[in-house]
């Protein structure tokens, strides 16, 4: 599992924090008042935004980079950055320092089984298998990821313990039955042991295992050239051999496979079964919403990003395609909210800041329809500031001023409205 898959479903450890932010106290208060304010490319969140992305991409050192200069900006993001923080760091094999931002985390979050598994694999790093068992035993009471169990058995097996490593490979293998590195521990384990059948029979399985990835990738490779060739029955009689209803990796393939070759209809069928069974991951969610957008459900794409974000609130691509989807259903005021912390987060999007320019201009005009003036200004001088060579904010700005009896201000938009129009 990649680090920015398992960044997705360890975000979840502050999800609980985010929510209660969303209360009411004066910190949340604070907070939602500067997201209202013009987006620049060094808040705390743009540098968040550029962390995850680098991050998704397996770009560390420049993940490490953003994330310090998000907390340099605000010492208090210790969740939403200093976590991603240590997992960019662990990637890079800087054990030192990713242990001193997983205890500067574990500090705030407590003992939660995100934190206790990249502790339990820095312990197994630097040999000290007593301290990768006891963190690595309490993450097992809710499994952050799918192969806690195997670092678990792979640890007692460092440390000797050969009834623990059985049973905790064992486990292993029932949650990753296709993992071959599993079977081939248990080998090893089984050798120590005195059971040398047992062992041939567990490193042959991870053998076949192997072969079957191999054959498994052909079969992607045929999958993506017959969608792009041959007729759409036979194409989709080939991908479905991939289709497994108990394996989210899998189906999430296939409908990547599906979606980049232009058949979204295809991919929704495995999307939905790997959002039923990996329910916290914002990559799964976003996969489904990406795709019933492409279909133009845009009410169903509506869920599973909201789900997404309630875990994840400063991914930009959740956060930029929720304020599309959001457009599109005529939720102008939470598309503009939505787009305006995507574009904080990534303020270099050219597609978001058109959307954005778009929605406040039509909150422009809707709040002067309804006489809410001052609101109607505000979202008019966001689109210019959005998009200054623009005529049409500046023609609304007119009608607005001479509408509130301000004739001269009037007079001014309108001679930029005619400039910028080339009168």
């Amino acid at each position: 599992m990649r680090a920015a898959e398992k960044l997705g479903l360890a975000l979840s450890l502050w999800a609980l924090l985010a929510v209660a932010c969303l209360a009411a106290s004066a910190v949340c208060q604070d907070a939602a008042v500067a997201a209202q304010q013009p987006a620049a490319s060094d808040t705390a969140e743009a540098h968040l935004g550029r962390g995850y992305d680098a991050l998704k991409q397996d770009r560390y050192p420049v993940a490490v980079d953003e994330f310090r200069a998000a907390l340099a900006i605000d010492p208090t993001l210790v969740l939403r950055a200093q976590f991603p923080l240590a997992v960019a760091l662990f990637e890079q094999h800087k054990s030192a320092e990713a242990r001193r931002e997983l205890e500067a985390v574990r500090h705030v979050a407590g003992d939660h089984p995100n934190v206790l598994y990249y502790l339990g694999r820095l312990d197994i790093e630097d040999r000290n298998f007593a301290s990768a068992i006891k963190n690595l035993n309490q993450a097992m009471a809710k499994p952050p990821f799918p192969d806690t169990a195997y670092y678990l058995g792979f640890a007692y097996f460092k440390q000797g313990d050969l009834p623990n490593a059985e049973k905790w490979l064992k486990e292993a293998q029932k949650i990753n039955p296709r993992d071959p590195s599993i079977p081939y521990q248990l080998g090893f384990v089984y050798r120590k042991e005195g059971r040398p059948e047992e062992a041939e029979k567990s490193i042959a399985l991870s053998e076949d295992l192997r072969r079957r990835g191999d054959d498994e990738a052909r079969l992607r490779a045929e999958c993506g050239q017959k969608l792009d060739s041959g007729p759409r029955e036979d194409a989709h009689a080939l991908c479905e051999k991939l289709y497994d209803p108990d394996d989210a990796e899998r189906l999430t393939s296939l409908g990547t496979i599906y979606g980049q070759h232009g058949h979204p209809e295809a991919a929704l069928k495995p999307f939905l079964r790997a959002a039923e069974l990996s329910p916290q991951s914002p990559q799964v969610q976003y996969n489904l919403a990406f795709t019933y957008s492409q279909l133009n459900r845009y009410q169903d794409a509506r869920v599973p990003l909201e789900t997404a974000l309630k875990r994840w609130p400063d991914l930009f691509p959740l956060n930029a395609l929720y304020g599309a989807v959001l457009a599109k259903l005529g939720d102008d005021a939470h598309a503009y909210e939505t787009l305006l912390h995507a574009r904080q987060l990534k303020p270099d999007d050219e597609a978001t800041a058109d959307l954005l320019y778009q929605t406040a201009l039509k909150l422009g005009k809707k709040r002067e329809e309804a006489k809410q003036y001052s609101g109607a200004m505000r979202y008019l001088e966001e689109a210019v500031e959005l998009r200054p060579q623009e005529p049409e904010p500046h023609r609304s700005l007119a009608k607005l001023y001479a509408q509130t009896g301000k004739p001269a201000e009037s007079a001014e938009e309108q001679k930029k409205a005619d400039r910028l129009s080339g009168k």
